[in-house]
């Protein structure tokens, strides 16, 4: 399939062939037919798979085959959650709208001036692309016009939801028609993006070529264990060190992280730049100006960048420190491997970080093959953190199952009929008492502690039976008792009650308490010549006052 059998518009194909794409990906041939026709479109496609053209080349497509406009409004919105993939989108659309005469783009994002946004928003504006939260100022300073809005563009919809833009989203939305086309490309399309789409979409398509989950067929993915941070710098030291690395992209989880490790890495000579949020745009878009130049060879990032870096001459992407969410993995060796090259994607991990690891290898559903380096082997031997968790669900006890545990290799697992019978194991012989065997009575009845033996049985009866009233004294636990052998060498008490020691005497035998000194002999308690308290006017403890006189007792 080649771009002229998609249905897009000769303008477009001559700016296409100067970006020297000739067969669209596998998101833009589903897409764009689509998307062409009218529908609304729910997207799920990797990183680096060509989202960009797929929602901008239909865009631009109707805006080519229309008159130009002539009013203040906007044709074309993009929202995206970062500046970074706003630039990328806004140079994309200018690559692919080359030809279209007279074609307006601005570009409404954090952290830049806002003098030139408000001289590109005075005139007219054919697409727009913006961040949430400074279209919404330049929204409530009534700077925009999006009553016009023909196409709605969502990019990375789930990444503006993790960073809070949901009610931004909304009230954007609710400026433009309803009549809109919306088109929305997302990782996932579960959860809290099917809720939104039911309210901003109608009826739309559902196209999801691949998965974050799924494998990225072209990036090789390294996993190499560190023992402390002098060590997973020596494993940083090598990696960046191949022959074959045209540039590479390092992410930290920190700015501060991003900064030291850049310093770090330009005192031993590399040609290295950071890349984080607290550099104002200006800083950001010459870092990665020179980077897309070829003057920078590794850049040291952290997630921010994640999304909105889109240089094909990334070789190698090195994770030294793990992402917070999983899903961010996927989209941080997704820099590498882009446009259909290949690429290397390299993980450094401490010891403590195993449960991080597992948590990614689960979410993209594969391991990430453990690997070492000759002589820059960790110390601690580290096991694997991925096992399948399908493998053994629905399957029978009895049978052998493939997932679970079944045995030693190549024995099938035994049955409960094919189980030795308890009279068949060996006696216990430790600490030189009898072992219960099982088996016929004769040989359990040597226990002499056991209660539930083969010779106590023979004289057991039920509590029922044996049971008999309290005043007649207990007659459990008795020497009499037959069967029972234990405590046999006291001697029965006299009548039908529980046995007494030897050197007990009887009750009646037993000495009196001597008499208290009279030193400690407790005095009478005297009499108080207190008056006695007048009683509660209201009800006394032996009912209601009778009389007005206590009242007036207690009164005074």
């Amino acid at each position: 399939m080649s771009f002229e059998t998609l249905g897009l518009s000769p303008i477009l194909l001559s700016a296409i062939q100067k970006t020297g794409f000739t067969v669209p990906t596998e998101v833009q041939s589903a897409a764009i037919p689509m998307a062409l026709q009218g529908h609304d479109l729910m997207v799920s496609s990797q990183t680096g798979s060509g989202k960009t053209a797929a929602f901008m080349l239909p865009a631009l497509n109707r805006i080519a085959n229309m008159p130009s406009n002539k009013g203040t409004g906007v044709q074309v919105l993009v929202l995206t959650p970062t500046r970074e993939l706003a630039m990328q989108v806004a140079e994309a659309t200018k690559q692919y709208g080359a030809h279209i005469k007279d074609l307006r783009i601005a570009i409404v994002v954090g952290g830049m001036p806002y003098g030139a946004q408000l001289k590109a928003l005075s005139r007219r504006v054919d697409v727009l692309v913006a961040t949430p939260g400074r279209l919404i100022d330049h929204l409530q300073a009534g700077r925009v016009n999006l009553s016009t809005v023909h196409t709605l563009v969502l990019d990375e919809a789930d990444r503006m939801l993790d960073m809070g833009f949901i009610e931004d989203i909304e009230n954007i939305v609710s400026r433009t028609p309803a009549e809109r086309q919306t088109l929305l490309f997302s990782a996932t399309l579960d959860g809290n993006i099917a809720r939104m789409a039911g309210k901003m979409l109608r009826t739309p398509q559902r196209i999801e070529i691949s998965n974050q989950k799924q494998k990225h067929s072209n990036i090789t993915q390294s996993l190499y264990y560190a023992d402390d941070n002098g060590h997973k710098m020596r494993l940083l030291d090598h990696v960046l060190s191949d022959a074959n690395l045209n540039q590479a992209i390092v992410f930290t989880s920190t700015k501060r992280g991003a900064d030291d490790l850049a310093d770090r890495l330009s005192n031993q000579g590399h040609a290295v730049a950071a890349l984080h949020g607290d550099m104002n745009q200006r800083q950001r878009t010459r870092t990665l100006g020179l980077l897309q130049k070829g003057k920078l060879r590794i850049l040291v990032a952290t997630d921010v960048a994640s999304r909105g870096i889109d240089v094909q001459g990334i070789s190698h992407a090195v994770n030294y420190d793990l992402p917070m969410q999983a899903e961010d993995y996927v989209h941080r060796i997704g820099r590498t491997g882009r446009a259909g090259h290949s690429g290397l994607a390299f993980t450094l991990a401490m010891h403590s970080e195993r449960h991080k690891v597992r948590r990614i290898e689960h979410f993209i559903g594969q391991p990430i093959p453990m690997e070492t380096i000759a002589g820059l082997e960790p110390q601690k031997t580290v096991r694997p953190t991925y096992n399948d968790r399908s493998k053994g669900k629905g399957k029978s006890f009895g049978a052998p199952r493939s997932g679970g545990y079944a045995g030693k290799p190549g024995q099938a697992r035994k049955s409960y009929g094919d189980r030795p019978a308890r009279g068949d194991q060996p006696a216990y012989e430790g600490r030189g008492k009898p072992s219960y065997q099982g088996g016929a009575a004769s040989e359990r009845g040597t226990d002499s502690r056991n209660p539930f033996s083969a010779g106590a049985r023979e004289g057991f009866k039920p509590r029922g039976d044996s049971y008999k009233p309290r005043s007649e004294g207990y007659a459990g636990r008795s020497a009499s008792s037959e069967g029972y052998k234990g405590r046999s060498d006291r001697p029965a008490a006299a009548g039908a009650g529980r046995s007494a020691p030897a050197d007990r005497p009887a009750y009646g035998d037993r000495p009196s308490r001597p008499a208290r000194p009279a030193e400690f002999a407790r005095k009478p308690a005297s009499k108080s010549t207190r008056p006695a308290r007048p009683s509660f006017a209201g009800k006394s403890a032996n009912g209601p006052a009778k009389s007005s006189a206590r009242r007036e007792d207690f009164a005074g």
